[in-house]
């Protein structure tokens, strides 16, 4: 999965993030209705996504909360990268200091906590979290598919570190429970399940191989000789 320049990025967008349409506030439109795209794609241009913070920064009548908080849930479905940490920098600080008038900062810390635990990997909490409060569900109902490519994502990872892991532990960190876990394992992740239906098997691939590792040193009679002597030198 490549964030940075997905192949879905259309040529019109590409001039602008690349040119110097990049500081032309009309851009801000054009930018935005590629987000909603994203978001309705289940795929993540995150440079793209950065040039209309950037603009958002240069023209601050133009923020729009729910833009900010639609980027920040893409960044999330790219962990582990900084992606998240990269838009969040490109916010003006003056919206993320918590204001009793404002749901801006509130949305971003909720985002950040979720961040957290991603990169963290701290699956189990968070999807535990997720549940824990209406609002992220609403944070994340513009997003189509988002716990569907933060399972894979954990999949994904998972599989570059185990080649065995028992199901009851996936199912936590998947988030899911008896057959729909199953059915995400066998058909979604295609890895196997033993006949006893409590390990997973998955298969090698160059991750999770497990690879001789060879340490060698080259030591030859100068080296030793080096030594002694200066050892000698230091008792005279």
């Amino acid at each position: 999965m490549d964030s940075e320049d997905p192949q879905e990025r259309t040529d019109d967008i590409n001039n602008i993030i690349s040119g110097l349409e990049r500081y032309n506030p009309e851009a801000v439109g054009a930018l935005e209705d590629y987000l909603r795209y994203q978001c309705e794609n289940k795929f993540t241009d995150s440079n793209a996504n950065r040039v209309l913070l950037k603009l958002y920064q240069l023209n601050p009548d133009r923020v729009k909360d729910e833009v900010i908080t639609n980027i920040l849930v893409k960044a999330l479905t790219c962990f582990p990268s900084p992606q998240f940490t990269l838009a969040l920098h490109l916010i003006p600080p003056s919206l993320l200091a918590p204001n009793p008038r404002a749901e801006l900062p509130e949305a971003i810390a909720k985002l950040r906590e979720l961040s957290n635990q991603l990169q963290g990997a701290q699956y189990a909490r968070f999807w535990a979290t997720l549940d824990s409060d209406d609002l992220y569900a609403d944070l994340t109902t513009d997003i189509e598919g988002f716990e569907d490519m933060i399972r894979i994502r954990i999949a994904t990872l998972i599989s570059h570190a185990y080649r065995e892991i028992e199901l009851s532990v996936l199912e936590q960190w998947l988030g899911l429970e008896g057959q729909t876990a199953l059915k995400f394992v066998t058909e979604t992740a295609g890895w196997k399940v033993d006949d006893a239906g409590k390990l997973v098997h998955i298969p090698r691939n160059p991750e999770n191989e497990a690879k001789k590792s060879e340490v060698r040193e080259d030591v030859n009679v100068d080296m030793f000789s080096r030594v002694i002597r200066r050892a000698w030198e230091e008792t005279v």
